[in-house]
């Protein structure tokens, strides 16, 4: 299990993680979320001790990351997979973390065989690698103690979409088995199809966490009408926020009878109005980190 309390880092005046509270829970994946630099990677260094934190705790398996005798026996951690030696080859990278766990040579060797490194790969200087070898070999890393628990910053960059595959199943099977694991992606779809539990973070705080089938089927409305940009206009009129749906119609977190009056008013024929069935993970995390993302998100009225 993992679990940080009020976790704060302040650089100066810049707070970059501010008051930061969740549980990562066995069997469970949990999928952290945010636009770049919302606070993740900073949390994540916190949780392993590479960054300290200027107020709050974070625990992995009840003691902090840096009691834990042998760490890499029991939590695996991914990071950056660029943050290797670019003079060794993959195979001396697991033995050399092999040896400082205490483990046998034979373990290596099933480490390279599950993340589908060939013999001949594994010879290869890292400096030679691509971005998706790296990340395998990374996760080959991360797995290679037998861990209970997993902490991975973005382990898909550089994956083709059979690799993207291959590593949901891998981290499925793992959490399935009952290990932990905190996971931070920007590939929303992939973690949609993963998570179980969601946390989201924008501007340093957590805005939303929980089980990620709740949070997805949350109290939202779908509208559609003849005329959709009147519809809109006729919302934003009436102060209601609401995201475009892929594929047409509109939803928003006002209730259907809030949505009708304001169509009514404005004389807007409505075709469609009833409970979102999902919103979808993409129009949750644009609608709660719109204020934190680096492009405009559409939450009112159609230009």
């Amino acid at each position: 299990m993992i679990q940080a309390t009020g976790l704060t880092k302040r650089y100066g005046t810049f707070v970059a993680v501010d008051d930061v509270s969740f549980r990562a829970e066995p069997g469970r994946v949990t999928g952290f979320l945010g636009p770049n630099g919302a606070g993740k990677s900073t949390s994540m260094r916190m949780l392993v001790g590479l960054t300290p934190p200027t107020d709050g705790t974070a625990t992995v398996l009840g003691m902090p990351y840096r009691s834990i005798p042998n760490p890499g026996r029991r939590v695996g951690v991914l990071l950056d997979a660029s943050a290797q030696h670019s003079g060794r080859t993959g195979r001396e990278v697991l033995a050399l973390g092999a040896l400082l766990m205490g483990l046998p040579s034979t373990r290596v060797d099933a480490m390279l065989e599950l993340v589908g490194l060939t013999p001949e790969e594994a010879k290869r200087r890292l400096g030679n690698y691509s971005l998706g070898m790296r990340q395998r070999l990374g996760i080959a890393h991360a797995l290679l103690g037998e861990p209970e628990v997993l902490i991975l910053d973005e382990p898909a960059n550089g994956l083709d979409p059979a690799g993207i595959r291959w590593m949901r199943g891998l981290l499925r099977g793992f959490a399935d088995q009952g290990g932990t694991v905190l996971l931070s992606s920007h590939l929303l779809h992939e973690v949609e199809a993963i998570a179980d539990e969601l946390l989201i973070i924008g501007r340093g705080r957590i805005v939303a966490e929980g089980n990620k089938d709740v949070l997805l089927a949350s109290g939202a409305v779908f509208v559609r009408g003849l005329d959709e940009r009147q519809l809109a206009v006729a919302l934003t009129a009436a102060q209601i926020g609401f995201v475009e749906v892929p594929g047409g119609g509109l939803q928003t977190e006002s209730s259907a009878e809030d949505v009708g009056r304001a169509a009514a008013a404005a004389s807007v024929v409505l075709t469609e109005l009833r409970p979102a069935v999902g919103a979808g993970l993409e129009e949750m995390f644009l609608s709660l980190t719109a204020d934190d993302a680096r492009e405009p998100v559409t939450t009112g009225a159609v230009a």
